[in-house]
């Protein structure tokens, strides 16, 4: 099972409605199972440097089936700061990217940049209800 570019398009523009409401301007990545970048997007106005946070945060969730933010207070553990060494220094391990899990396997992740952490994970959430409808 595999997530589509129809659906990891359609989680953008859940996420960047809900950045809307909230009056911010983000970034966002959507990555595949492998933590491999499938669909993104930045909103005009948005900081570039969310790019690399989005894919960063989307691909930590990936790797793990976990929020990005569960993440966060294990980020200067050995096991972690080796395995983001391990696969090329990508992973963000900070609070703003869900997994999207099918059928239980981790098919994705959506990690969103350029908000608050909280406002970051408030649009991954938003990404992700979007197809699941």
């Amino acid at each position: 099972m595999s997530l589509t570019l129809k659906e990891a398009n359609q989680i953008i523009e859940g996420a960047i409605a809900k950045a809307e409401e909230l009056g911010i301007k983000i970034n966002v990545a959507v990555c595949d199972g492998g933590g491999r970048l499938q669909a993104f997007s930045r909103m005009d106005g948005a900081a570039w440097a969310g790019m690399y946070g989005s894919q960063g945060k989307a691909v930590a969730s990936a790797a793990t089936g976990r929020a990005s933010g569960e993440l966060q207070e294990r980020a200067d553990a050995p096991i972690y700061r080796g395995i983001a060494l391990a696969e090329g220094a990508h992973m963000i391990l900070s609070k703003g990217a869900l997994p999207i899990i099918r059928a239980q396997e981790t098919i994705g992740a959506c990690g969103v940049g350029g908000g608050t952490a909280d406002e970051d994970e408030v649009c991954a959430a938003a990404g992700l209800a979007a197809i699941s409808g």
